[in-house]
């Protein structure tokens, strides 16, 4: 008997300024809701302590970064501060197997997946306020005054971004699992979105022939 296909997975982005926890809210997410996939993107930056090959990131030299690109196995990269940071072609394969996968890219990269996959979903995670946003940055002692203005004015571009987004959620300090819970809903809501199966509703239930 034939029936309705399972949905594929999801294709979620998560895009956030720095300082606004997307980190933390993405690793909720994976760890306490079933169905998930985190997409590892490659980049040429070194890893810091603690990091792995393999699961913070694929760590790989510019000039394979750049064969990459020319070999059409990069969907959307970004150039920031020397390095190269990107989403290769293969980790799209998760989707196939039902998972939703999580890509937690910067905006432009955003906007390059949603014009290559209109399907995909896109989520902005957001710091309570201004105040919340600096005293995180502040708060992790690895930043010169500097860097922290600069990612400051980052931040204030990045969110004037937003209304390219398709949701935005809050991440109030000490809530991130309250973050990773609405973006769960989010996903399973668009899993029911009539575009998402119409083909199979079309095979399966033929309009009558005049």
């Amino acid at each position: 008997m034939t029936t309705l296909l399972p949905p594929r997975g999801i294709l979620l982005v998560v895009s956030g300024a720095a300082g606004t926890g997307k980190g933390t809210v993405t690793a909720n997410l994976l760890k306490n809701h079933e169905g998930y996939a985190f997409s590892v993107s490659a980049t040429t930056r070194p890893p810091r302590p603690g990091e792995v090959d393999g699961r913070e990131y694929r760590f790989i030299t510019k000039e394979a970064f750049e064969k990459e690109i020319r070999e059409g196995n990069v969907i959307e990269y970004t150039y920031y501060c020397g390095n190269y940071y990107g989403t290769m072609k293969s980790e799209l394969s998760k989707l196939d197997d039902g998972k939703n996968l999580i890509l937690e890219i910067e905006v432009e990269g955003a906007m390059n997946i949603k014009r290559l996959f209109p399907e995909a979903v896109t989520v902005f995670v957001l710091p309570p306020d201004y105040e919340t946003l600096r005293a995180r940055l502040v708060g992790r002692g690895t930043n010169t005054a500097d860097d922290i203005e600069n990612r400051m004015k980052k931040a204030l571009t990045e969110f004037s971004l937003i209304g390219q987004y398709d949701y935005a959620v809050v991440n109030r300090t000490g809530h991130a699992e309250e973050a990773a819970a609405t973006i769960a809903a989010i996903v399973e809501s668009e899993k029911h979105r009539v575009f998402r199966t119409l083909d199979d509703v079309k095979r399966l239930f033929p309009a009558p022939e005049d």
